[in-house]
């Protein structure tokens, strides 16, 4: 029987309201969803850039009639969740702890507001149980678990007794209380090295650090603790056995107030970075109907035994090799990844979690429940695969994504004209594509791939790109380490550019050129002048004129370029000393909206779209992908800068966490010099020779801008 939320609900990048019949005792009026910006598991960060799970419960609100409140942080005031919400609030400044986080403000802004329940998506809060109780204490209803099984749940130590007791496998390892380094050490070597420190608490690689042998356990225990503590104010750790050849394969699982509980089958999440995932797809490639329904079976009795009710997912980590399968945490919430499972079984789970937090029953039984096709998830992020994949924020100067389809669908918080920064985390977009099965589902995944156009910052679509055109990855063959596997090619240099690329650059240059003068020309004393008719008009000659591109591999390519008495174009491209290549009458339009250039080259008919960004870089989306060339200013325009010697500079943005040396200390070639935080990430930074350290230029909790000098050397020895 179908309920009814009368009023609206909060979401801060994710609250919404619904309108949806509810039975009594249950929501009478709106949901309130508080905002994701937070980081989890492999979360993204709501941020008030993102806010991409509140868009998506605002549209699942809206179809049920429902209506929706969204909080908003001072930097998130143009977001798109709170334009789409039917209200939005002001919670705070940016820092999430004076915004996102902060539980008064937020039920403050529900009481105002006439909330009845609150969405509080995948961050932090999501699964933090003072948070629940305190929603329970003040009368509005929490869409998540229990609070018994988020505190059962949510700590890594305690949920695998439960699991053991509940006859679920689980990885070899250490999970008492029992926190003296020294005890710790001496369990890793119980266990036996490559073994994973894990923080108890939370997700998204937090916490989460690889031990290879015990001459680095303690400081990597120290870095996990340290961003634990950050994360989720518990620095306690487990030690597992580090499967070397692992998949991560987690099951969806819902259960109602009935005591029905169901899984949606698998999802296979192996492909990640930093610990996080960036591709996942469902059903998992390569398993048995065995191992599939054993998967559920074990996932179902996870939650059975933890009297678990609303949306959760089980995750797994298998050994690629004997697919053996061992429990390794819960998740108490809906995942980032959850629209592969919807697509695959043709489910809205946020339905599903109003329907179960009103009382209802679960929309489908186990029986009815089946698998329908094969999909992708492709996670977009502000980073730069190439600089270790560091964040990167700025302004989105252009986007244009992939048409949106029955099998193409992308979930963001984002829009042209806004910006990512530093407070949050760096996801962009989720994009989701179907097929009748994997090859089909991949195809369609890599199209829109290539459709997917971002410029303004650093983003990973090439390198995704690179990923799902990898042999490996379309036979299904991934694992956790398939980025460290196949490094050398999907890290491999970038390509020399085309010929036809740097034809089609040229054109959009000389072509958006003649465009301004036709301007000026008409509303000049003279409209008819030739000057402003024809390219490059010169009296008895042809107007010849040079041009200097270069790559990202710094390759200079100069181009001459002859312009013709029919406002066609000869265009010579110098590559290398000797080896010219001349395109004669080539010809083309320029289309100032689309930002699009038709040129006609060869008799081959090319179209790409070119956006000019700052610094003179231009970037060129064409057939062949994204391609980025530079145009440097002339020597007499340019102020010369001087680079200090032996400095060591700021990536991105960021706060000093902790800074290892001092003012006249010598330092080996690799030794950690100081630890960075940007983005809810630790960063260490390395020294990159052996040397004196002359200066530090900050202290711990600072705040640095990018490209700023943190470290001087005396000298290089």
């Amino acid at each position: 029987m179908h309920r009814v939320f009368r009023t609206p609900i909060i979401i801060s990048p994710s609250l919404y309201k619904f309108t949806y019949p509810i039975k009594k005792n249950a929501f009478q009026s709106t949901l309130f969803l508080k905002k994701l910006f937070l980081n989890d598991c492999n979360h993204n960060y709501f941020s008030t850039n993102s806010g991409e799970i509140a868009c998506r419960v605002i549209r699942t609100a809206k179809n049920l009639g429902i209506k929706t409140v969204a909080i908003y942080s001072e930097a998130d005031k143009h977001s798109l969740h709170a334009k789409m919400a039917d209200d939005a609030y002001l919670i705070g400044p940016a820092p999430s702890s004076e915004s996102y986080l902060n539980i008064e403000k937020i039920i403050a802004v529900a009481k105002e507001s006439g909330s009845q329940a609150i969405h509080p998506g995948y961050g932090f809060l999501s699964e933090n149980p003072k948070f629940a109780e305190r929603l329970a204490n003040e009368n509005i209803i929490f869409i998540g678990p229990p609070v018994s099984a988020m505190i059962s749940m949510g700590s890594k130590s305690e949920s695998k007794d439960i699991m053991i007791a509940a006859n679920v496998p689980v990885v070899p390892g250490y999970h008492g209380t029992n926190q003296d380094p020294k005890f710790l050490k001496e369990q890793a070597s119980k266990i036996g090295y490559p073994v994973l420190i894990k923080a108890i608490k939370g997700g998204g690689g937090k916490g989460m650090r690889i031990v290879n042998d015990s001459s680095e356990f303690e400081i990597q225990l120290e870095s996990s603790k340290r961003e634990a503590i950050k994360s989720f104010a518990d620095d306690q750790v487990l030690i597992e056995k580090y499967l070397e050849t692992p998949r991560h394969v987690e099951v969806q699982i819902f259960a109602d107030m009935q005591g029905n509980a169901v899984h949606l089958f698998e999802r296979d999440c192996s492909v990640q970075r930093r610990h996080q995932k960036i591709l996942e797809e469902a059903p998992a490639p390569g398993l048995s109907k065995e191992i599939r329904q054993e998967l559920g079976v074990k996932a179902v009795a996870a939650a059975k035994a933890v009297n678990y009710v609303g949306a959760g997912t089980v995750e797994f980590i298998m050994d690629n090799k004997d697919k053996r399968f061992y429990f390794m945490e819960m998740n108490t919430r809906l995942q980032v990844e959850h629209p592969v499972t919807e697509m695959v079984t043709s489910t809205d789970l946020v339905q599903w979690q109003l329907e179960v937090a009103s009382g209802n029953p679960l929309p489908m039984t186990q029986d009815e429940l089946s698998l329908d096709g094969h999909a992708f998830e492709a996670r977009i992020y502000a980073e730069n695969p190439e600089n270790n994949f560091l964040p990167d924020t700025g302004p989105l100067l252009h986007v244009r994504t992939p048409t949106a389809s029955s099998n193409v669908r992308l979930e963001t918080g984002f829009e042209q004209g806004d910006e990512i920064n530093v407070y949050y985390d760096p996801m962009i977009a989720k994009l989701i594509t179907k097929g009748t099965n994997r090859t089909e589902a991949l195809r369609i995944l890599r199209k829109a791939l290539q459709e997917y156009e971002i410029v303004g910052l650093s983003t990973n679509i090439e390198f995704l790109k690179r990923i799902v055109s990898h042999p490996a990855f379309i036979q299904g063959d991934v694992e956790t380490g398939f980025i460290a596997k196949h490094e050398k090619e999907l890290f491999a240099p970038n390509p020399e550019v085309s010929s036809y690329a740097i034809v089609q650059a040229v054109l959009s240059l000389i072509l958006k050129e003649h465009q301004e003068l036709k301007k000026t020309a008409i509303g000049s004393f003279d409209p008819y002048s030739p000057w402003g008719l024809y390219f490059g008009y010169r009296l008895n000659a042809i107007h010849e004129r040079n041009i200097l591109f270069h790559d990202q591999n710094d390759v200079h390519i100069p181009v001459d370029i002859k312009y013709l008495q029919d406002n066609s174009f000869d265009i010579t491209i110098h590559h290398g000393k000797d080896n010219l290549i001349t395109f004669e009458r080539v010809t083309g339009q320029w289309d100032e909206v689309e930002k699009q250039v038709v040129a006609d080259i060869d008799g081959i008919r090319f179209k790409s779209r070119i956006i000019m960004e700052k610094n003179n870089k231009m970037v060129i989306f064409d057939r062949d992908g994204k391609i980025v060339l530079y145009i440097p200013e002339p020597l007499y325009l340019s102020s010369a800068v001087l680079d200090v010697a032996h400095s060591i500079k700021t990536p991105m943005p960021c706060k000093i966490s902790q800074v290892l040396v001092q003012p006249g200390q010598t330092v080996e070639k690799g030794m950690p010099l100081l630890v960075l935080e940007a983005m809810k990430m630790e960063h260490v930074i390395k020294s990159p020779f052996t040397g004196k350290i002359e200066k530090v230029y900050y202290n711990v909790g600072d705040l640095v801008e990018e490209n700023k000098e943190l470290v001087a050397f005396v000298d290089e020895l």
